[in-house]
């Protein structure tokens, strides 16, 4: 009964911390840039006035184009449900893996860039091009890292990865530096994060993600908008939850253990939020061209880790 129960304000709890995540990335950056910058519940606001809008569709967009919005969320939402926040305890744990994850997230990738290619504008086509060049490296170097983690922990179960961490089955491993530095890579890709992307911008020559969503209006834009916010969490959760997972909660652990989890969580996202606006305001966005340079670079990561582990285990 308690495994369901925080299943289900974890359910929650990601979708509503996932505005306020966003809003705090922006206002540290506006911050740093010198300016004041819009408060951290801006998003809120952005969500719920664009779901009072009519949702404006072309007459060339077929049923792909109205369901992606759904189907993109709900993906991101249930890839979201799988990874432990702030207890290991939930009913999804023994059912869910680092490469359902990957599946998950590789199928809102795919409604989205249908729905970009749908309308048949060129900006559409433009960005869901990039987005597919993006993933053809980002899947794989995410998958590299699953396989390393799987060495360590000999599961593939965020839970029981967590788990096995806590446990002190793991001391300072060099491999476990180079799967995270290759986890954040594939984080600041996917959720189209400078250098990769920026999301603050709409210029036809640079964007990615904004030029598959460029037709969308009202809730189907809301979506859209909030399945980004969510897979940003979700990528925090992650990297908060595998490479610095104390003060999550555990099987076992009363009340007080679930709050210390829900406030070292809380603290996780900030931080992480914090230490991303920083670097995207010490860092240019990089030429298209490059894109497969950096990316390559976080496969070689992740493929280090898994060489170096198979290595020690075998010696």
């Amino acid at each position: 009964m308690n495994s369901l129960l925080s299943q289900i304000a974890q359910i929650f709890l990601v979708v509503a911390l996932a505005p306020l995540i966003t809003g705090w990335v922006r206002l540290v950056k506006s911050r740093l840039n010198g300016r004041i910058g819009a408060s951290p519940l801006q998003p809120y606001r952005d969500i719920y006035r664009l779901l009072q809008k009519e949702a404006v569709v072309a007459h060339s967009a077929s049923w792909v184009f109205r369901a992606a919005p759904y189907v993109t969320f709900a993906a991101v939402w249930l890839a979201a449900a799988i990874i432990p926040t702030f207890t290991t305890d939930i009913v999804l744990a023994p059912a869910a893996d680092l490469i359902a994850l990957v599946a998950l997230l590789a199928v809102a990738r795919f409604w989205t860039a249908l729905a970009g290619m749908d309308v048949g504008t060129s900006f559409g086509g433009l960005g869901a091009s990039r987005e597919m060049m993006i993933a053809s490296l980002a899947e794989p170097a995410m998958l590299m890292v699953s396989f390393s983690l799987s060495l360590i922990s000999g599961t593939t179960s965020p839970a029981h990865i967590i788990g096995f961490i806590l446990g002190g089955g793991i001391g300072i491993e060099v491999s476990m530096g180079l799967a995270l530095a290759a986890l954040v890579m594939v984080a600041i890709a996917e959720n189209g994060r400078i250098p990769i992307d920026n999301p603050a911008t709409h210029l036809e020559l640079t964007m990615v993600h904004e030029a598959m969503v460029l037709e969308y209006s009202g809730r189907h834009l809301a979506l859209m908008e909030g399945a980004g916010m969510v897979r940003l969490t979700l990528f925090m959760a992650l990297i908060g939850g595998i490479f610095a997972p104390w003060g999550i909660a555990t099987p076992g652990a009363g009340t007080a253990g679930l709050a210390l989890g829900l406030g070292g969580f809380l603290a996780k996202c900030f931080v992480l939020a914090t230490a991303l606006a920083v670097f995207e305001t010490m860092i240019a966005k990089m030429r298209v061209f490059r894109y497969a340079d950096f990316l390559g670079g976080a496969l070689l990561l992740g493929l280090l880790a898994t060489i170096f582990l198979y290595v020690s285990e075998a010696v």
